[in-house]
């Protein structure tokens, strides 16, 4: 008697070899995980479907993650705790800022996970722009005795 495990055979790369069937065959929609940077709009990211095949969504997905890296670089170089602020309270304030900047923090790197270098571009130009405006001497203001105007970034 001959036993059937049902094995299917796997390319290793996440190809359509690589996903099983259900029991039902119920499952029509499947799709390549890239492991190799590539070009291209048709990509999805962070979520099925998205951007789908449309280029415009695809350039609005670019923008989208260029601001979220932007706005992680803003979150690390602001200071939002006011001098003289109660330890509980500033330090409460620190630790939402810190759990909302790592969760965007990773919502890039998944975002950058896709393989798709439009996205990986985008991902980095956000970060050196944000670290340009926020992070930089370029638009910092000094008093004439050295010492900024404004607070040291959140440590983190």
């Amino acid at each position: 008697m001959e036993m059937d495990h049902g094995h299917q055979a796997m390319d290793g790369m996440g190809g359509a070899g690589s996903m099983s069937k259900p029991a039902d065959s119920t499952m029509t929609h499947k799709t390549m995980m890239h492991m190799t940077f590539f070009w291209g709009s048709r990509a999805e990211i962070l979520f099925p479907g998205w951007p789908g095949a449309n280029a415009g969504m695809y350039a609005l997905s670019l923008f989208v993650i260029c601001a979220t890296a932007f706005l992680v670089e803003w979150i690390s170089h602001s200071n939002f705790i006011k001098q003289g602020a109660g330890n509980k309270a500033a330090g409460i304030l620190q630790t939402l800022l810190h759990g909302l900047r790592m969760g965007l923090a990773y919502l890039v790197m998944l975002a950058v996970m896709s393989f798709n270098a439009g996205v990986f571009l985008a991902a980095v130009a956000g970060h050196v722009a944000g670290f340009f405006v926020f992070g930089s001497r370029f638009f910092k203001q000094y008093y004439p005795e050295g010492k900024s105007i404004d607070l040291p970034p959140m440590s983190c």
